[in-house]
């Protein structure tokens, strides 16, 4: 059975899913749209850039989670998935995630967007692993704001890894033989150059940079 990972925004969607989210609180009027967006782009364009704070990114994203009740943050989140991520998911992505599963393989998002925002897609795609950032609940079940743990982002996503699959029981080193993981960004490096199977998807210019000298295959997910 071997480890199939995959990074969710711009590699199994065709967008960011962080980044749709804030749109679709801002142009529902939760949010203030304009101050919100701009904050958005700024981080986006940071997170391309290679430079992104997480964790003042994490303060931004998770300040609307922790203003509104978790039932009324779930009705919003089912019409987000309809009307924003269900058009990011491509022909090809579904098609990937099912080949790899009639493989039998072990398949896992990670992501560093928080699980509030990416659960519900990890299920709309058929994934049952999801390794994300955790936004802290308090104990009657509503988000304080804060996270939990490490952030599921860069060299972060290893260390994620390596207990996830200490949970699951399974041998790190073991379960690094054949494995695959396929992203988008030049962020996701240390993990890329960590499995035996690196898969450039819709890559930033930095990645595809790297994945054409190291001979990485590049991969498009977009539907013609």
């Amino acid at each position: 059975m071997a480890l199939t990972l995959f990074d969710l925004d711009n590699t199994l969607l065709t967008g960011d899913s962080d980044h749709a989210w804030m749109e679709f609180l801002g142009s529902r009027g939760i949010v203030n749209a304009e101050e919100f967006n701009h904050h958005n782009d700024q981080f986006y364009a940071d997170y391309v850039a290679g430079r992104l704070d997480i964790h003042a990114f994490l303060d931004f994203q998770l300040t609307p989670l922790a203003a509104h009740p978790r039932a009324q943050l779930d009705v919003w989140h089912r019409d987000y998935l309809q009307e924003r991520v269900l058009p990011m998911i491509s022909n090809r992505a579904r098609a990937l995630v099912e080949d790899h599963r009639q493989q039998g393989d072990l398949l896992v998002i990670i992501t560093a967007t928080n699980r509030f925002v990416t659960a519900p897609i990890a299920t709309e795609l058929g994934i049952g692993n999801l390794l994300a950032t955790e936004p802290e609940v308090n104990t009657d079940g509503e988000f304080t704001g804060k996270t939990v743990g490490t952030p599921c982002f860069q060299a972060g996503k290893i260390e994620r890894l390596r207990h996830w699959l200490q949970e699951q029981q399974l041998d790190w080193q073991q379960s690094l033989q054949g494995s695959t993981f396929y992203s988008d960004s030049y962020n996701d490096l240390p993990l890329l150059e960590t499995v035996d199977f690196p898969v450039a998807v819709n890559p930033d210019e930095r990645l595809r940079a790297h994945a054409t000298t190291k001979g990485w295959p590049i991969l498009s997910l977009h539907d013609q």
